[in-house]
């Protein structure tokens, strides 16, 4: 018994140690499955935000900084960054209520949105389209 309090004693005090915000699982974007990103919504509720001062903290203070992002109030909702194609319809959902505010917003900026210098800012015309490129033109001549 004497032999298993050591190794048992210190995956205690490892499990201790590790943060639990870098033990969840990061979020990794399959850039296939999002080729027609064009927008994406913050879905949550305003009961939750309370409890997720991170979450609130982004939604409140950071979301209007963002191009072609907004936040929709759906009650009783978890909040999840909802990404959109063209069309708007859905290409995915990814839960925030684990990630910090500073880990949503560099995934928002990997994604490709752009955060603009004040909330009512001018959006460069080459980020117009962002996070998606503006479809290629098409060519009478394409095959010449």
């Amino acid at each position: 018994m004497s032999l298993l309090l050591p190794p048992l004693a210190l995956l205690l005090l490892l499990a201790a140690l590790v943060d639990p915000a870098t033990a969840a699982t990061a979020y990794r974007p399959d850039w296939n499955r999002l080729s027609g990103l064009t927008r994406a919504r913050v879905e949550t509720c305003g009961g939750q935000l309370n409890r997720l001062k991170e979450v609130k903290a982004f939604v409140t203070q950071d979301i209007p900084f963002y191009h072609n992002l907004v936040m929709k109030h759906l009650p009783g909702a978890d909040p999840e960054l909802v990404l959109l194609g063209r069309r708007y319809e859905e290409l995915e959902r990814i839960p925030l209520s684990e990630m910090t505010r500073e880990e949503i917003n560099a995934l928002v900026q990997e994604l490709g949105f752009y955060r603009k210098a004040a909330p009512d800012a001018q959006v460069p015309p080459e980020y117009v389209w962002a996070p998606a490129r503006p479809p290629e033109e098409t060519s009478d001549h394409a095959d010449l």
